[in-house]
């Protein structure tokens, strides 16, 4: 017996056998090897099967033979939907060429973006993109893999230190990081060096100017530490002010620790839908029966189809849904203080710099409740204190 989708495949019908030697014609169907299955008796005189479609078209000379008739129930297969499409033939081609008509709009490069560029212009970028094949109404069938494309786009653009080049839908974005250029310093205008901040003075260095302040020396902000004014009342000269200054500045920082924290993870579960867009509503296609998780993290990916600068209303949309949970730590209250004090670090050296360097810290209050550690600190960091200020004509 074939398997049931190649009996549908070739067409298959549903049939009741009235009247008539049913016993015998069922024994000379077989005997003829009539794909014939799922008998029953209904009654004394009547019985109903299933007979491939080649097979019912044979069977005229055994019901003439036996004195049976046979009714058709049910016709299943391919053949049959065909016929039925055959006499819908205006809604089964507008079906088909609406699904070819998606296939190849999202075949399609609508658009062809940059990003990342700062001192390179896009143009150049795209007319570069363009030589290689990457542009709007391309097929993206007849694009070469991305990363040969990057690595041919590259060679075309020497300002460019690196090129990614990325397919989202019908968009192609072109990521560049741009190649570091050594500054082009401008011709200095007369100027002093002030301090940027309050600090205690700890080391002077001036390659220019009129040094005014000592290590040792507490300077509020705004004051001067290496005058661009040199010489005397008699000969008296205005240059731009060179060097620099360091100090020791205190800062001040509230902290509040979590004792144990807690964190969200992925399990590794996930499943995903696929909607179609039509307008302002989306028809839900795949990801049916399948319940949300109690804790998720949901992800989309939207396509949507457009025209130059015109966006279709229509498009689909890609959701996975990754199943997540929260995970507590265990860290106790000296480890929760230790990584507060790391975090408080962290966040001076990004406002003093990266030549900045700790010199000391002083816990002015600290306490733990709810769970949580709050500490006030005063941290000591030596860092660069001084600040261009220009010079006004006739200071």
């Amino acid at each position: 017996m074939q398997p049931l989708f190649i009996r549908k495949l070739r067409g298959y019908v549903r049939v009741t056998i009235r009247g008539g030697e049913i016993e015998l014609f069922l024994n000379k169907a077989a005997g003829l090897e009539f794909q014939i299955w799922d008998i029953r008796l209904t009654g004394p005189r009547t019985a109903t099967a299933n007979l491939v479609l080649k097979d019912f078209f044979r069977m005229r000379p055994l019901l003439k033979e036996t004195g049976c008739r046979v009714h058709v129930e049910k016709r299943e297969g391919v053949p049959f939907m065909l016929g039925r499409l055959e006499r819908r033939k205006f809604f089964a081609v507008g079906i088909i060429g609406f699904f070819i008509g998606i296939y190849l709009l999202s075949s399609l490069v609508w658009q062809v973006e940059v990003e990342g560029n700062d001192t390179v212009p896009t143009y150049e970028i795209l007319q570069a993109a363009k030589l290689q094949g990457i542009k709007p109404y391309q097929w993206t069938f007849r694009l070469p893999p991305m990363d040969e494309m990057a690595r041919d786009l590259h060679r075309e653009l020497p300002d460019i230190s690196w090129i990614g080049i990325e397919r989202q839908g019908t968009r192609i974005v072109i990521k560049v990081v741009e190649a570091a250029k050594p500054e082009k310093h401008e011709l200095l205008s007369p100027r002093h060096l002030v301090a940027s901040k309050s600090a205690v003075v700890t080391e002077v260095r001036s390659t220019k100017g009129k040094p005014v302040v000592e290590p040792n020396r507490y300077v509020k902000k705004g004051d001067i530490l290496i005058s661009g004014i040199i010489g005397d009342e008699v000969n008296r000269q205005v240059v731009p002010a060179e060097g620099s200054v360091r100090g020791i500045v205190w800062y001040e920082s509230k902290l509040e620790i979590p004792i144990a924290p807690q964190y969200m993870v992925y399990t590794g579960e996930s499943f995903s839908r696929f909607y179609l867009v039509l307008g302002g509503r989306a028809l839900q296609l795949t990801g049916y029966g399948k319940e949300d998780y109690a804790s998720s993290d949901k992800r989309e990916a939207r396509t949507a189809l457009g025209w130059k600068s015109y966006s279709l209303p229509f498009g689909w949309i890609k959701e996975k849904v990754l199943e997540t949970r929260v995970d507590g730590g265990t860290q106790g209250p000296e480890a929760a203080r230790a990584a507060g004090m790391e975090r408080a670090k962290a966040d001076i050296l990004m406002h003093a710099g990266k030549d900045a360097r700790f010199v000391s810290y002083n816990v002015l209050q600290e306490k733990t409740d709810n769970g949580k550690v709050y500490m006030n600190v005063l941290f000591q960091v030596e860092e660069t204190i001084s600040e261009e200020l220009a010079i006004v004509q006739g200071e």
